[in-house]
Order: structure tokens, then sequence, then C-alpha cells
């Protein structure tokens, strides 16, 4: 298929779990496709696993101002616009708010949150330049349901999901032809939650709030992000796709 032949995706957290799962479809829709991640070992293998040329593989801290602006200057230079931004990058560690420090805090929503924000201000204009630029931001079931010892990482994930909304709607007041819509994953099995799904009695509990009884795949949550950045959800800005298993159905 090649619903992106012609497009340009710019994917963070694109290392591993959802990440890399949604540049590997991506690629073979026919994207070229940018990943961006911290971790430069894993970032290379990545970008192996997609083929090589003409995708690349871009070292990047999601939550340095710097290193996003030398981003758009790059992705400006090469292709004058970019179609696709799909901030993905995040991560979780639960503790109760009495259990919590500042410094956990401030880098959970520094990575889940503050990322979200530099990527849609400094890619903004090359995603006008693209005349149907799409943004897909990557939120959790934990920015509309709250769970105990989930403090710092609802806190991050409720403000991914209500800067979306902003995010589409100050798009379709300038007529820049940007959408944007977030993503909502329930129990998904990655690299970082499979310690926690390999415990017996954590899998099980787990499982008693998915009504589909089983944990989703990767694979997944990619189809959702292509979907909202495909013209297939073209009248689609400022929504909220659950992939849950139908979790907060309940």
């Amino acid at each position: 298929m090649s619903r992106f032949s012609d497009r340009v995706a710019l994917v963070t957290g694109a290392a591993s779990g959802i990440g890399l799962a949604t540049a590997k479809r991506f690629a073979t829709e026919g994207a070229t496709v940018l990943l961006a991640d911290r971790d430069v070992e894993k970032l290379g293998a990545a970008l192996a696993d997609l083929g090589g040329a003409p995708h690349d593989a871009i070292p990047l801290d999601v939550t340095d101002e710097p290193g996003w602006i030398a981003l758009a200057d790059r992705i400006g230079q090469r292709f004058g616009k970019l179609d696709i931004l799909v901030n993905n990058a995040g991560f979780g560690k639960f503790a109760t708010i009495a259990e919590t420090s500042l410094d956990q805090w401030r880098a959970i929503l520094a990575v889940n949150l503050d990322s979200v924000f530099l990527g849609t201000k400094h890619m903004l204009p090359l995603l006008a330049a693209s005349g149907h630029g799409a943004i897909v931001n990557m939120s959790s079931i934990r920015g509309i349901v709250a769970g105990s010892g989930t403090g710092s990482y609802c806190a991050a994930k409720g403000g991914v999901r209500m800067f979306t909304k902003v995010t589409a709607l100050e798009c379709a007041e300038a007529r820049n032809g940007v959408r944007a819509n977030s993503i909502h994953p329930g129990h998904i099995a990655t690299p970082l939650s499979a310690p926690a799904y390999a415990d017996p009695d954590i899998a099980k509990k787990l499982l008693a709030d998915v009504p589909l009884g089983r944990i989703g795949e990767a694979d997944e949550i990619a189809d959702a992000v292509l979907f909202l950045a495909s013209d297939e959800s073209r009248y689609m800005t400022g929504a909220e796709l659950v992939v849950d298993g139908g979790t907060t159905a309940q």
C-alpha cells in the first residue's frame, strides 16, 4: 500500500515499542520516516529495521528546545515541509503523591508533556507548509480516567489531551491545513511495560479491568496513529481516539 508515498513523517520515541511499530507501518505505507529518540544504539537498529535510506534516524532529547529547533531546520532544508508529526515519546514512573519527589514530577511532565509543546511549536511551520499536516499526540487512558499512584502521569497525559484540542482549534482558526488529534492507549505490551506484565499478580489485576480480556499490541496503536495521520480522518481534529479494549467504557 502507498497511502503516504509522498509524505514525510516524524516519530519521536521511535527506537522501540509503539514508536517503532508506528515507524514501521508508515514505512510500509510508503512514507519517508524520520525516527527520533535519545537512545542512539536502539535508534540505529530501528533504522536498519526500516531498511535505511530514504528514512533517517535522528538522536533527540525531546525535552531539549535547541534540539527541536535544530531538527526543524534540518527537515526544512531537506524536505521544505513535514506532513506528519507523531509526538510519541513518554514514560511513566508510578508512586503516590506523597512519595513523588518534585524532580520526579518534573521529569515525567517534561518527557510526556513539554515535549509535545516543543514539537508542536517548532514543527508547526513545516506542517503548515505541507498543506495537509497532521499531528498525532500520544496520550493515555490516564489522560481520561485516574488511577491511584499515577498523579504525575495523569497530569501529563491529561495535559496532552487538552493541549491537543487547543492545537486543533488554533490551527483551524489559522486555516493552515493542520489537524491535531490524540491517541489514548490502554494496557499495551511494550519493552517498557513487559516487566510489569510478566508479574502474574500485576497482569491479573490489569486484565480484570479490560473487557476484551487481553493486553493490547503496539501494532494496534500504530494502526490507530496511521488512521489519524491519513486523509481517511480528514474531518477529524481535536478528537481523542481511545484504544483500550473497553477499559474506559466501564
